[in-house]
């Protein structure tokens, strides 16, 4: 077990590094840097004056050792200045971490709770008038693209109705804890539904595959109820592969709460990163993206853990011995 977390440890330092320059490259390729818009902004500003300032920020340096220098600085925990926000990219990243960490985390919760049961109750009636309808709703679920379906419930339940509020985190002057899960309500149900088609489609897949097993016929001759077969016996053996899938999502419910957050205002990582590119905020783009990359791999890895936990028969130690 150690050698196996210390070899995924080794891994994922080498993944961010490597994600780092390339996005670094990427944005310091960017037209136009930051003392080239303070010139736009400001035409007192002089030739000379621009030269020095990109002297003092080290924009005049190629961008292989504007890079060294911050990667020299971001090991010893300086990311670097937000210009946006004028104060240090980490401290920003912070305030946003617990936003986003929320909406995604209750999307996740809602998401498993309905497709677990539903993916189930399809499995156990195959080629059924219901199996069909939940494959459909499941199907239009995942066709519907999220800014869409966000611009529908705004339009339906802000709009129409009037019963929600149409975006921000919360009210100007409440900001309680009531008024702040009012504002969350849409977020989470557009997350939801954008990602609860796949996992219900994937438990059904599993759950039938698992199902057709051999053990499952004798526990059924054994005189095992339904409810004992699927909770005793096949809905651990099923959750193997759903798991795999929720690791991978991670990345991807960052990318969709990106336009989420976008949609509905709400101050979370995705709509800083959206903001730190299009102003150019480079340190704070780069250090939020490189926190994206590092959630996705610590999913993979925590999903390798929960491979251990609902089969006996996966070892990680073996799993090193073959590397």
């Amino acid at each position: 077990m150690f050698r196996y977390t210390a070899a995924r440890i080794l891994q994922s330092l080498m993944v961010l590094l490597v994600l780092s320059f390339a996005v670094y490259g990427l944005i310091g390729l960017m037209p136009g840097d930051p003392i080239d818009l303070m010139i736009q902004s400001d035409p007192n500003l002089t030739t000379a004056d621009a030269k020095r300032l990109k002297a003092i920020h080290g924009l005049d340096r190629p961008l292989v050792e504007r890079y060294a220098a911050w990667l020299g600085n971001a090991v010893q925990g300086d990311f670097g200045y937000s210009r946006n926000h004028s104060q240090a990219a980490i401290d920003v990243l912070r305030s946003r971490i617990a936003s986003t960490s929320l909406l995604l985390g209750l999307s996740l919760f809602f998401s498993l709770a309905l497709a677990i049961p539903i993916g189930i109750y399809a499995a156990l009636r195959p080629y059924s008038k219901s199996d069909y309808a939940i494959n459909l709703a499941c199907f239009a679920g995942i066709s519907v693209p999220p800014f869409w379906l966000a611009l529908l419930l705004i339009i339906l339940f802000a709009v129409t109705l009037g019963w929600l509020p149409a975006g921000g985190m919360q009210t100007v002057g409440d900001g309680s804890l009531l008024d702040r899960a009012h504002h969350l309500v849409l977020p989470v149900i557009t997350l939801t539904l954008a990602s609860v088609g796949d996992f219900t489609r994937f438990m059904r897949a599993s759950m039938l595959q698992t199902l057709r097993q051999d053990f499952i016929r004798t526990a059924r001759a054994k005189g095992l109820s339904t409810v004992r077969v699927v909770t005793g016996h096949a809905l651990r053996n099923a959750m193997l592969p759903l798991v795999t899938i929720v690791a991978l999502s991670i990345g991807r419910l960052f990318s969709g709460a990106l336009i989420t957050e976008t949609m509905f205002s709400w101050h979370g990582m995705g709509k800083m990163i959206y903001d730190a590119i299009l102003g150019n905020d480079y340190n704070l783009a780069l250090v939020g993206l490189m926190l994206a990359t590092a959630l996705t791999l610590l999913g993979n890895f925590l999903a390798d853990i929960g491979y251990v936990w609902l089969d006996p028969r996966v070892s990680l130690d073996s799993q090193d011995q073959n590397r």
